[in-house]
């Protein structure tokens, strides 16, 4: 079965089977990538690290999200 034959019959379901197609798929596509999960510990415990020797300057939460 072709990609266009799987769209046609999913388009050919009733709007919650869709739905649940739809959600399925969104859910596959927003899983976490182990080694991007990997890379951005290391890179918080070198900031964290940083931060601790004095190398890194922190900025308060109020500059960060500045109230409008």
């Amino acid at each position: 079965m072709n990609t266009k034959e799987i769209l046609e019959q999913a388009m050919a379901l009733k709007p919650v089977y869709r739905l649940i197609i739809i959600d399925g798929l969104l859910r596959s596509l927003d899983e976490p990538d182990p080694k991007i999960n990997e890379l951005w510990v290391e890179e918080a415990e070198k900031r964290l690290k940083s931060y601790r020797e004095g190398l890194l300057e922190a900025i308060p939460m109020e500059e960060v999200f500045i109230k409008s």
